[in-house]
């Protein structure tokens, strides 16, 4: 430990004699410091031990010695010593009162000590202390070397808590806690997610300190990455501010967590390559080959059900984003997206690398494997059925759907990125290219409705009648519809209404007629003129078809 005023006085060959503060001995010492000067405030930093022989002070005057050692005090001078036998035979009692009185410890030093032993003395211990921190902190950085090969992750927090005398705990890209040591701090570590999360949408690295639960110990918290996206965190609590040697084992135990949490730029871009090339020769219908490539790289990823995801982007103006939160203020709330989510989501503004983190931080944590193909302003996922990376992709998607739906008062102005996912039916590898296929259907109507995710399987199980719900539709089914709307606006018959009786009935006369209330010869006679209205023919069963979807598109606007 750094030298303190009682080693000093302590100190054999110095000779020191403690006059006053001798209940505060136990201070650091940063440095000695020789001023003569009446005011030598403007010169310290603090943490000093000041030496004098009051050359230029009045010592004797109980008034000035109290100003001048309440400055001393103020700046964080943490002793004075002050040498007899030079200008006063002993230390004045006005000097020593006010050192009492402001509780500043107050050395004397005799006349055959010169002030530069206490220096030497200073600066030798100051030296011991840091060539101890820097040994302790190699001996450290060995041992977390050691346990980070030896017991990954967790035997490095081991090691880490144990160096500090503390708790250490590990977070992926999400804020979720991955591993802690000891493993009492579990629950003391996930009371810092919030913490985590803001720490996140600052630029890395970053570190921040805040205060345990309940005061229980002082926390640092360190971004863990190379990369513009922390890969990870990381959370050290203690009872007091780390010490030199602490700090080596702490800056040593992020740079391993960096080595093996991030991948390097050129592993990370080949493994890119092998997936996307994995993934055409699953979309070519040639499984074996992509399993013959890729080993055990996914695990059994590709010999079981899968599903395909495909995500895009899709720039969406202020008046837009407002249009959709006002038409959905009316559906049926959802639970309100955590601010883990929402953390996890904010990506320097890409939503589809916010995905690519929450699926693959979801499919670590499980243990499952899980493949992601960035193409262009595209992501393609390839992840386990009923595995975690898809059911994280299904929360995530329903956190940004409640937070869209909730922005109504404020909407920034200017255009900003959505996000749009497809999810295929469970597929095998032999079908990837159907799975493909479904996706992008999935996409796309997922694209027409402002919905962040849509899965083949709602297209198939739900109506035809939503997939009305498009401008174009309604352009057309407007176009179609408009003459008979400008005939029944004359007074002349209810072509329109009877249009819709008639299809309904499946072109059933007397029961049509019945629903108009009309004699069924009436209904004829309209119904010819439909036609002529219209130019087409209500035996084409195509026409009657275009007519039935236009009468739905209209109605349900």
């Amino acid at each position: 430990m750094p030298p303190t005023l009682a080693s000093l006085v302590h100190h054999s060959a110095l000779k020191l004699t403690v006059r006053a503060g001798g209940d505060r001995l136990d201070v650091p010492v940063r440095w000695a410091h020789v001023s003569e000067l009446a005011d030598p405030v403007p010169y310290m930093e603090g943490g000093e031990l000041l030496l004098i022989t009051a050359l230029k002070l009045d010592a004797e005057d109980p008034e000035a010695m109290r100003r001048y050692v309440r400055r001393l005090a103020g700046a964080g001078v943490v002793g004075l010593g002050f040498a007899v036998g030079v200008n006063y035979e002993e230390i004045p009692k006005a000097l020593v009162d006010a050192a009492e009185e402001e509780g500043l410890p107050l050395l004397e030093v005799p006349r055959r000590t010169p002030f530069l032993a206490i220096s030497k003395a200073v600066s030798a211990a100051i030296a011991a202390d840091q060539y101890r921190a820097v040994t302790a902190g190699f001996a450290a950085q060995r041992e977390l070397t050691m346990r980070a090969q030896t017991g990954g992750p967790e035997g490095l927090l081991a090691a880490l808590a144990s160096q500090v005398d503390g708790w250490a705990a590990l977070y992926d890209a999400s804020g979720a806690v991955v591993a802690t040591a000891p493993e009492w701090a579990g629950r003391r570590a996930a009371r810092l997610t919030g913490d985590v999360q803001r720490l996140r949408e600052r630029s890395a690295p970053a570190s921040s300190v805040v205060g345990g639960p309940e005061n229980e110990d002082r926390v640092e918290l360190h971004t863990i990455g190379t990369g513009r996206r922390p890969r990870a965190a990381l959370a050290v609590g203690t009872a007091a501010t780390l010490g030199t040697a602490e700090r080596y084992a702490l800056h040593s135990a992020i740079a391993l967590l960096t080595l093996t949490t991030e991948r390097s730029r050129s592993l990370q871009a080949a493994e890119q390559r092998i997936g996307a090339a994995v993934l055409r020769m699953l979309l070519a219908g040639e499984p074996d080959h992509a399993r013959a490539v890729t080993g055990d790289l996914y695990g059994g990823l590709l010999d079981a059900p899968f599903r395909m995801l495909v995500a895009e982007r899709v720039p969406v103006s202020a008046s837009a984003a407002l249009a959709r939160a006002e038409a959905r203020a009316g559906a049926p709330a959802v639970d309100r997206p955590s601010a883990a989510a929402l953390a996890a989501a904010d990506t320097n503004g890409d939503p589809l690398a916010a995905l690519a983190d929450v699926m693959e931080s979801a499919a670590a944590r499980a243990g499952e494997a899980v493949l992601v193909v960035p193409e262009g302003e595209r992501l393609v996922v390839l992840a386990a059925d009923g595995g975690a990376a898809a059911a994280a992709c299904g929360e995530y998607a329903a956190a940004l759907e409640s937070a869209r739906a909730g922005v109504r008062e404020k909407v920034p102005g200017g255009e900003e990125d959505e996000l749009v996912v497809g999810l295929s039916a469970p597929a095998g590898p032999i079908a990837a290219s159907a799975a493909y296929k479904q996706a992008e259907q999935a996409l796309s109507v997922a694209r027409r409705r402002g919905r962040v995710l849509v899965e083949h399987e709602q297209m198939a199980a739900g109506s035809v009648l939503p997939l009305l719900a498009d401008d174009a539709v309604r352009a057309f089914a407007d176009g179609m519809l408009r003459p008979l709307y400008e005939h029944d606006a004359t007074g002349r018959g209810d072509l329109v209404a009877s249009l819709r009786a008639w299809l309904s009935r499946h072109g059933q006369w007397d029961a049509a007629a019945a629903d108009l209330g009309v004699h069924r010869h009436t209904l004829r006679y309209r119904m010819r003129r439909v036609e002529e209205i219209l130019g087409r023919s209500l035996d084409d069963a195509d026409a009657r078809m275009e007519l039935w979807l236009a009468l739905k598109a209209t109605s349900a606007e």
